[in-house]
């Protein structure tokens, strides 16, 4: 058997409260994806409803115990982190009758509706939320202070509907 590859740490690894879904999150991650997949099915959402560890152990025997642990406990963070695509589980999420605010709520450990208000006031604040390290609570975006920003170009006006 090959030897495990050695996981290297990215700059975007020190993002805080998130997970980046990159190419090697998605070989992490295969499995516990088309397990989420899976339940696009109605028999499949049925099977995995009536006996949860038993459809995991029957069709997806190569999930790993972190993954299984996480998909039974519904830790969401956790799938993401072991590999899940946000997309991919919130079927998961779907199969237990939530919406995907419910699961972003989760996510964030707030309310559905606080996290509803908190979206429509915006969203969280950049500051404090730049790096887990602390090694970017300076940074600011480059993007916007470096370069000027053009001007608009007039649109042509068309003709009114009357």
């Amino acid at each position: 058997m090959a030897p495990a590859k050695q996981k290297t740490e990215k700059d975007y690894d020190d993002i805080p409260g998130t997970y980046v879904f990159d190419a090697d999150r998605s070989r992490e991650g295969y499995h516990l994806n088309m397990f989420c997949m899976s339940l696009m099915k109605a028999e499949n959402r049925k099977a995995f409803k009536d006996d949860e560890a038993g459809y995991l152990d029957k069709n997806f025997p190569q999930l790993t115990a972190d993954q299984k642990e996480a998909i039974l406990k519904r830790q969401y963070n956790r799938m993401l982190e072991l590999g899940g695509n946000i997309y991919f589980t919130a079927k998961l999420g779907a199969t237990d009758g939530h919406p995907f605010q419910h699961l972003a709520a989760v996510m964030t450990g707030s309310t559905q509706q606080d996290y509803a208000n908190l979206m429509l006031r915006g969203g969280r604040t950049v500051e404090g939320n730049r790096s887990r390290s602390g090694k970017y609570a300076k940074a600011g975006s480059s993007i916007v202070k470096d370069k000027p920003k053009a001007k608009a170009k007039a649109k042509p006006k068309g003709k009114k509907r009357g």
